[in-house]
């Protein structure tokens, strides 16, 4: 009796092993970034969660993970979800920079750009990923094996190129009008990308006039900006092509189209592993043009768990082992006028004389120069010394300028190039990085600035309110932190409040289909997602 009781125990353990190893080899990885998805936002909302979100809770759970480097803006988050890398190793340091090298007259170059198109500009582009200097996790797939699909759709380009890479068989991105792929990418266009282009053209023809969730209402709160007000529902007018982008049916598209292609390439149904990569970015633009705190953003947010729940869903249709990550480019900041209600004291709008024109006037001025002396995207992060200051003058002028950027009570800090190669690349816990290893992990020697201009906490670096309120793009948590969740049908989850970095999502699923990533390619570190199992991470340290 009692060796049958023992027979009995070694059997369901043998049985548990192999329904545990049955889910170790998915056959579909999907990486979802919800944009200006802050950790804080997670939190804000989590219980509100009724569908995806919801369900992705059930699995492996971090909800203050960190993309640790200063330069938490769209596309060098984005450029570390999949490659493993920080912006110092992907080389994209920021949504545009300065290249004064180029030969056309635009010399600011933007991240997902091919400058070597005829007539191209950092503002009327030719779309590409040759800026990425690292291997996404499609990329290594590919190389493994050649049978692999790798796929990328999503509301911005930049998403889209980030995490999809320089092998990509399907991308797909919002051009402004409608979804569009890569110049020479030569195929047929899908049926579901006829279809949403289609139904999106009719709906932006029609006025539209959101219906509020029940939930969100307590928070529709007016709040007065500069002539306007956020806070509360907006009518969108038909024809505004702009405004379709704050709009649910925006990552409704994004989302129609990806579970489209699921079906229509029959992800998952061939030996090789396919990966998918899904943008959802309508929440980036509603931060941006309403703030945060307000009822635009819970609206929002309950969207993308429905849109999430579908994409699952779909996963499941396919009846094919899968794994999901979902996580953000970056998190974001509340607008100002709204954080001075909450108790944020200290929360104002950039003062004009940090605009980078305005200090090279005052430079110019002071050393008799022809202008610009100083180039910049805008008030903070990379500045650059124009190139026709002569090699004598530059160390004064760039001395000067780190004196007038110290100066001012809205710099928190400013570096030079030299001061941050001296630093080692940082390590440990990205919650206990200074700020300036925070800004040596999105430090390019190539491509960052002369200077490099921190903000003091609560400082939005935006002056005209006309199209946007708030923004991100500072080195401080609220804009560092995110969550990061992973999902996979039949494993048991957990959370851990372990401040990890997106940059360990490749190698994580890299072990979980088995591929091998050399660390010395990364920055990342396998997370074992299979506490109390089997270690998920043991192919990594074979």
């Amino acid at each position: 009796m009692k060796f049958r009781m023992l027979l009995a125990v070694i059997l369901a353990t043998v049985s548990a092993a192999s329904e545990a190893q049955s889910v170790v080899r998915p056959r579909i990885v999907v990486a979802i970034s919800v944009d200006q998805f802050s950790a804080d936002l997670f939190t804000e909302y989590r219980q509100l969660f009724k569908a995806g979100l919801h369900r992705l809770q059930t699995g492996v759970v971090f909800p203050g993970g960190y993309q640790s480097h200063a330069a938490t803006e769209t596309c060098p988050g984005h450029s570390t979800i999949l490659t493993g890398s920080r912006p110092a190793r992907t080389g994209i340091i920021a949504n545009e920079w300065y290249d004064q090298s180029l030969s056309r007259a635009d010399k600011k170059v933007y991240c997902s750009e091919d400058p070597s198109q005829p007539g191209s500009s950092s503002a009327n582009y030719t779309v590409s990923a040759q800026f990425l200097k690292a291997q996404t996790l499609g990329d290594r797939m590919k190389a493994a094996n050649p049978g692999s699909r790798v796929v990328s759709v999503a509301g911005k380009d930049r998403a889209a190129i980030m995490m999809g890479g320089h092998a990509m068989d399907q991308v797909w991105f919002w051009s402004g009008k409608s979804f569009v792929t890569l110049k020479g990418m030569d195929q047929p266009t899908p049926r579901i990308v006829e279809k949403v282009n289609a139904s999106v053209a009719v709906a932006i023809g029609k006025p539209d006039r959101p219906v509020l969730p029940e939930q969100c209402r307590v928070r529709s709160v007016p709040v007065a900006v500069a002539g306007k007000t956020v806070g509360v529902p907006h009518d969108r007018k038909a024809g505004d092509f702009q405004s379709f982008r704050t709009s649910l049916a925006f990552d409704r598209a994004t989302t129609d189209i990806a579970i489209g292609l699921i079906r229509e390439l029959h992800l998952g149904a061939s030996e090789a592993a396919d990966v998918l990569s899904i943008g959802l970015s309508a929440t980036d633009y509603v931060g941006h043009t309403f703030g945060t705190e307000g009822a635009e953003m819970c609206a929002q947010l309950l969207g993308v768990d429905e849109n999430v729940g579908r994409i699952l869903a779909a996963l499941d249709a396919t009846r094919q082992p899968y794994a999901v990550v979902l996580t953000a480019d970056h998190g974001g900041h509340d607008l100002p006028e709204r954080n001075k209600i909450h108790g944020f004291l200290d929360a104002a709008r950039v003062d004009a004389a940090l605009l980078p024109a305005n200090m090279s006037k005052q430079l110019a001025a002071e050393f008799n120069l022809p202008e610009p002396v100083l180039l910049g995207v805008a008030p903070f992060g990379d500045i650059y010394l124009a190139r026709g200051i002569s090699d004598n003058l530059r160390p004064r002028v760039l001395e000067a300028a780190k004196a007038r950027y110290l100066a001012h009570p809205q710099v928190a800090a400013v570096y030079t190039p030299v001061e941050l190669r001296r630093l080692p690349f940082p390590s440990g816990p990205a919650d206990e990085w200074s700020l300036a290893e925070r800004f040596r992990a999105s430090f390019d020697p190539e491509r960052s600035g002369d200077l490099i201009v921190a903000p003091k906490p609560h400082i939005t670096p935006i002056i005209d309110v006309s199209t946007y309120v708030a923004t991100h793009g500072s080195p401080w948590n609220y804009d560092r932190r995110v969550p990061i969740l992973f999902y996979r049908p039949g494993v048991a989850g957990f959370e851990q409040a372990l401040p990890i970095e997106t940059v360990d999502i490749l190698p994580t699923l890299a072990a979980l289909i088995e591929l091998p990533v050399p660390s010395a390619e990364i920055d990342g570190r396998c997370i074992d997602l299979d506490a109390g199992a089997a270690d998920s991470c043991a192919f990594e340290r074979h």
